[in-house]
């Protein structure tokens, strides 16, 4: 089974700190659902049409429960204390079993 993964761009955070109660409740309710934080990256380098705002990725153990972590009661009470100001672009994907050189390009 493919793993699942959230991806979450963030091009715009007018207060940063405001993201806290945000941070403090979707935690919880990522590691709930089975989530573990890989990267929340305010280091970043980007090239081509990329930004340099913060990204975060989440891994679960398969897509379905990538989905089912996001629809969660728990996760939802989570998304009511994003903040306005906070511009995110959200993704949750499907790991790739064919490698990089392997089966048909989707890009």
């Amino acid at each position: 089974m493919a793993k699942g993964y959230w991806v979450s761009v963030y091009p715009a955070i007018s207060d940063p700190e405001s993201l806290t109660p945000y941070d403090e409740l979707a935690g919880p309710a990522v590691r709930a659902g089975g989530g573990r934080l890989l990267s929340r990256g305010d280091r970043v380098v980007a090239h081509e049409a990329g930004i340099t705002q913060r990204v975060v990725l989440i891994e679960f153990d398969s897509f379905e429960q990538a989905v089912a972590a996001y629809e969660s009661e728990v996760y939802q009470k989570a998304l009511v204390a994003l903040p306005e100001g906070v511009e995110r672009d959200f993704r949750i994907i499907e790991a790739s079993s064919d490698g990089l050189t392997g089966g048909p390009s989707h890009g």
